[in-house]
């Protein structure tokens, strides 16, 4: 049996305003599209506390959007048949119009009730206002959502709080904005049809981390990537890979493939030193060279990259386009690293007149554990003092090591590698 929608609405609102223990509302209207919804205030002390909007779905589920008095804003969501566990938070990939998806956690505050903190993150926000559909992907399940007017909803709720924070909930009205029309513009003549955007193959590696199938790479390495992003283990077919999230300040990014995996990345668990011996692993000229990794050596040249960055370790293992978002592995196997560039020798040697040798970067552990860490992604530390040799690193780095591909753009600029 459906429940009412006001219903529905009202009972979240009690949920998703944590600092009201009930609620009495809507005062005024909001009805954009199928949103519905309107102002409330806390049921105890009578003050204003939130504006909500809700929505129901021939799913069951029942969703509401809510800005509360200090500006935040709550997505909330309800189904009759759920059987939540109360106060057991959870990850949750947002995805809007299958872009680069958002990690957020839901918290669940009744059986049937699950609440969503949003981060005061303008890049979401620009991307719910003028998305056609949301994907939530959590605990191995998808949930799709058609979203309506969601340009003109955030708008409205925010105009619903500013209105009766001056006014007082006794002369609330209909809250609703009207969202300029598009200013006409004079017909163009037709443009000469351009030439069709050249594609190709773009490769990286990457390296799995948990035995859930999360493996990290350089951001730089999906960058541009059109369709599906295929990963493989030297010698297995290729998988679907899907992004979980990236980090463009810090180029890494996280995928996930298919299935589950015994054999996982280490991380080294004490800071690497200068000096350190190092391997690095990757798929470098795929197609051009071996079908196979390749494997380099060399240290720990410096504990810093380029003017100083300390995000960076600089190294003199060779890597080469295709080596991005491989690990680099310590003498005992662990993971001190993620190669993330070579110097650009034309560049230095224009600015220097000296050509560069051996200088590599790789990205430090700090960044990365600080990445999976807000991915709410678990993975394996160590700090094992039992020095391997290279070819045995190499051996129990091809259960874990990744070629990572996909069709992307051609462009004029050289890649970085």
């Amino acid at each position: 049996m459906r429940i009412a929608i006001g219903a529905v609405v009202a009972a979240l609102c009690l949920i998703v305003a944590p600092s009201t223990s009930s609620a009495r509302g809507p005062y005024g209207s909001i009805n954009v599209g199928n949103w519905k919804g309107g102002a409330y205030t806390n049921d105890q002390s009578g003050a204003f506390s939130h504006c909500a909007a809700g929505t129901q779905y021939q799913s069951g589920i029942y969703f509401v959007v809510t800005i509360n008095d200090k500006a935040a804003w709550t997505l909330g969501f309800a189904h009759e048949k759920w059987a939540l566990t109360t106060g057991q938070a959870f990850p949750i990939a947002l995805t809007f119009d299958g872009q680069t998806p958002f990690n957020v956690h839901g918290v669940p505050l009744a059986d049937k009730l699950l609440q969503v903190p949003m981060p005061d993150n303008s890049a979401l926000i620009a991307q719910f206002r003028k998305a056609k559909a949301m994907t939530a992907f959590t605990q191995g399940q998808l949930f799709q959502f058609k979203l309506d007017q969601t340009a003109q909803l955030l708008p409205t709720l925010a105009n619903c709080v500013a209105k009766v924070k001056q006014f007082g909930v006794a002369a609330a009205g209909d809250f609703s904005v009207a969202l300029a029309a598009p200013k006409p513009v004079a017909a163009a003549a037709p443009a000469a049809p351009g030439k069709p955007e050249k594609t190709g193959n773009q490769t990286g590696t990457g390296f799995v981390v948990s035995t859930s199938g999360h493996l990290v790479t350089n951001q730089h390495v999906i960058d541009g990537c059109i369709g599906d992003i295929q990963g493989s283990l030297t010698g297995e077919a290729p998988v679907t890979l899907r992004v979980v999230s990236s980090d463009e300040t810090n180029d890494l990014a996280l995928l996930q493939a298919p299935g589950t995996f015994k054999d996982v990345a280490i991380i080294k668990d004490k800071a690497v030193r200068s000096g350190d011996s190092v391997v690095a692993i990757g798929y470098p000229f795929h197609g051009l060279l071996t079908s196979d990794f390749t494997v380099t050596t060399g240290i720990v040249s410096s504990l810093s990259g380029i003017l100083n960055d300390t995000r960076f370790l600089q190294i003199s293992a060779a890597v080469q386009p295709g080596n991005s978002g491989g690990p680099l592995l310590a003498s005992s196997g662990e993971v001190v690293g993620v190669v993330a560039a070579k110097l650009n020798a034309l560049k230095f040697v224009k600015a220097t007149g000296n050509i560069p040798e051996n200088i590599n970067f790789a990205i430090k552990t700090g960044a990365l554990r600080d990445f999976l860490d807000n991915s709410a992604v678990s993975y394996q530390t160590a700090d094992s003092k039992t020095e391997l040799k290279t070819a045995d690193i190499a051996r129990n780095a091809r259960a874990y090591t990744l070629l990572v591909s996909c069709k992307a753009k051609v462009s004029a600029e050289s890649a970085k590698n």
